[in-house]
């Protein structure tokens, strides 16, 4: 048995429900019974209580015979930002960042396999990406992802890597596990990593880690724009110093809000 499985503390009632709310995304934004159950993994009969249950206290809506979350779902997230004071702490560094570069900036976590937005400060320049609090993507074919990968231990690397399902998004996405271990190296001894076509075509992007006092891993930032707009090894010539100034901000203001520093550390 696994330690959650012979824990008496842990609910497995809660984390259905947690999955099932987990379990709608863009690609599925409603759902029947049937698919929310194959979806999650759990028994038609269990899904269908988790549902109803959901349903009662507001987070999920029903039309016809079709699920669906509804706005009350919100409340988690900005409860986070609220009490960890992500506006505070993190936005007034990537505003700076974005308005001396011209690029979008960003910080995002580590969550599972993919990376988690905290913050975007976009620019009026279109590109293809569309990002904002709350969105994943990839951690494998990410600047920031490699970032945050490169810098996990060993043990947690290794199972990454062994787990993860690589997909290859675009011809230039490393989906080769021990090419990415390789790749992620490189990006650990040389402090950052920059990543061209490799999430979707006509984007560059330039990450660098953010740390705490004791040198683990917090988050990463990063700047990205498209392709069409500057040359990868330019973009790292020219924004990496700016870049790490800002994590150096960054990590300064964490030390003074231990709550939101906790908080990242537990990704």
């Amino acid at each position: 048995m696994s330690t959650i499985e012979k824990d008496p503390e842990y609910l497995h009632t809660l984390e259905r429900g947690l999955t099932v709310l987990r379990v709608f995304d863009q690609s599925r934004p409603e759902m029947q019974l049937s698919e929310v159950a194959v979806a999650t993994g759990l028994s038609p009969a269990v899904a269908r209580r988790c549902l109803n249950t959901l349903v009662k206290l507001g987070y999920v809506g029903k039309v016809g015979r079709k699920f669906l979350l509804k706005p009350e779902v919100l409340v988690f997230g900005s409860a986070f930002l609220a009490s960890a004071s992500i506006d505070t702490v993190v936005s007034e560094h990537l505003q700076r960042l974005r308005d001396e570069t011209g690029d979008s900036a960003s910080m995002t976590v580590l969550s599972g396999s993919d990376i988690l937005y905290l913050a975007h400060i976009t620019t009026q320049r279109h590109i293809r990406l569309n990002a904002g609090i709350g969105t994943r993507f990839p951690a494998h074919a990410t600047s920031m992802g490699k970032v945050l990968l490169a810098h996990q231990k060993t043990d947690t690397l290794e199972k990454y890597l062994a787990t993860a399902q690589l997909d290859k998004l675009t011809d230039q996405t490393i989906a080769n596990p021990d090419t990415l271990r390789d790749k992620l190296k490189i990006v650990r001894e040389q402090g950052y990593a920059s990543s061209l076509n490799e999430l979707d075509y006509g984007l560059v992007s330039t990450a660098v880690p953010i740390f705490d006092e004791s040198g683990n891993i917090l988050a990463a930032i990063n700047c990205s724009t498209g392709s069409s707009r500057i040359a990868q090894e330019e973009m790292v010539r020219t924004r990496l110093p700016i870049l790490l100034n800002a994590a150096r901000d960054i990590q300064f203001s964490l030390s003074k809000w231990p709550i939101l520093r906790h908080a990242l550390l537990g990704n």
